[in-house]
């Protein structure tokens, strides 16, 4: 997620040499990711949906984003 960043709401996931936006309602944006790496990318969108859309409102006002924790 990046600051003043352009909508929808999005995240920007990279794996290995892939990299992908996908908009924080799970559509694949742009860009494309590994069957196996976009599903845990996906897995994590649900987990952390209201964070991330706490953070997506905080980027937009240039303010410190959360941390938000990985997948284990």
């Amino acid at each position: 997620m990046n600051w003043r960043d352009h909508n929808p709401p999005h995240i920007h996931a990279c794996y290995g040499d892939h990299g992908a936006l996908v908009s924080l309602n799970g559509k694949v944006l742009n860009g494309s990711l590994p069957k196996r790496a976009l599903s845990l990318v996906f897995e994590w969108l649900v987990i952390h949906h209201d964070e991330l859309f706490e953070d997506w409102a905080l980027a937009q006002q240039c303010k410190p984003l959360n941390t938000i924790e990985p997948l284990e």
